[in-house]
């Protein structure tokens, strides 16, 4: 029989409590779509044809409903969890100094590896290289070559995924870096769950699907979708994040709430320089930055949950990345890079 985990990361040990994380995030929010309503005019005025079309207000309503999905989503995810015996994948990272350390060792080389992927695209007239191609998820409009696709993904899985896990491979195991599971069965029947729900939500509420082309072109594409955004934007954003930065956000914080909102805001500055986004002056800049927190927090914090709560960095990969929303999504823009027909 299974037992009832109670949780390890008790409000009288946690070095921050979960009400001033829940108050600070609602806050957060409410300040960046302030910023967002206030500043932003009558369209929101970055590279983006997904974004022209919609007023301001639509564009953050839609944006902001996200939150409501990610919590319905995270309630089943609790569900699903609540009687398994879950690791504790705090204990997985080193002590507190060192995690510390470790953390900010990592966001200084991940801020690196965005200003280099800002300049190699530059040199060779591409867009920057962000945690997404340009045009995935949110459609910019801009051309984007096959060479540039084929570059980007393999720019990212070797920065942001091959070198961390050599260099942290060396030090710790694959149970500690939350590569393996602790019960596969009930990691799947999670995965499966919430798959469907997402896979249901994108498929409703997108502007274009894989269900808007040919059967050659989706028979063709989603593949070549699959394994370009795998190895570009999912390989990456798991290890760099919810392998190696969430076990030490939670190591060094004491506290889920906190170590969710960090792997969240984490996630989303990792998309600071995608394509759509606007630096041209301080303003734009300003609602480029806030609206990419908007927008991309919510998914990265789900992310985070779903990984604390299984203790394996896989089944946000299959649940919640991967196949939904990338392959659903963003197929159709691969078959137009690729000129599949």
């Amino acid at each position: 029989m299974s037992r009832i985990t109670r949780p390890r990361h008790r409000p009288s040990t946690a070095r921050i409590s979960a009400r001033a994380v829940v108050v600070g995030t609602v806050v957060g929010l409410i300040a960046v779509n302030a910023v967002l309503y206030g500043f932003a005019g009558g369209h929101l005025p970055f590279h983006a044809s997904s974004l022209v079309d919609p007023p301001t207000g639509d564009a953050i309503v839609r944006a902001d409903l996200m939150y409501l999905e990610v919590a319905a989503l995270a309630v089943m995810v609790y569900l699903f969890t609540r009687r398994r015996e879950v690791p504790d994948i705090a204990e997985r990272a080193p002590d507190r100094s060192r995690a510390g350390r470790e953390i900010v060792a990592v966001v200084a080389y991940g801020a690196a590896v965005l200003v280099v992927g800002s300049i190699i695209g530059a040199l060779c007239g591409w867009h920057a290289f962000g945690l997404h191609l340009d045009n995935m998820v949110i459609r910019s409009g801009d051309p984007v070559t096959p060479a540039e696709a084929i570059c980007w993904a393999a720019y990212n899985v070797v920065a942001y995924a091959v070198i961390p896990l050599v260099v942290f491979g060396r030090r710790y195991s694959a149970e500690q870096l939350n590569l393996r599971s602790s019960d596969r069965r009930a990691d799947l029947m999670l995965i499966v769950a919430v798959l469907v729900v997402e896979s249901a939500v994108q498929l409703a509420v997108s502007d274009s699907t894989i269900l808007d082309l040919t059967a050659r072109q989706a028979l063709i594409g989603a593949p070549v979708t699959f394994v370009l955004s795998f190895a570009g934007t999912v390989l990456p954003a798991m290890v760099f994040i919810y392998c190696i930065l969430v076990p030490r956000f939670l190591r060094v914080t004491g506290s889920v709430p906190a170590t969710v909102v960090l792997g969240g805001v984490t996630y989303a500055l990792l998309h600071v320089v995608d394509g759509w986004t606007d630096f041209t002056s301080p303003s734009d800049a300003v609602l480029s930055v806030a609206y990419v927190l908007l927008f991309y927090t919510g998914p990265g914090m789900f992310k985070t949950f779903i990984t604390v709560r299984t203790a394996n960095a896989w089944t946000h990969v299959w649940a919640y990345h991967a196949i939904a929303p990338h392959t659903l999504v963003d197929t159709p823009m691969f078959v137009g890079v690729f000129g599949i027909r």
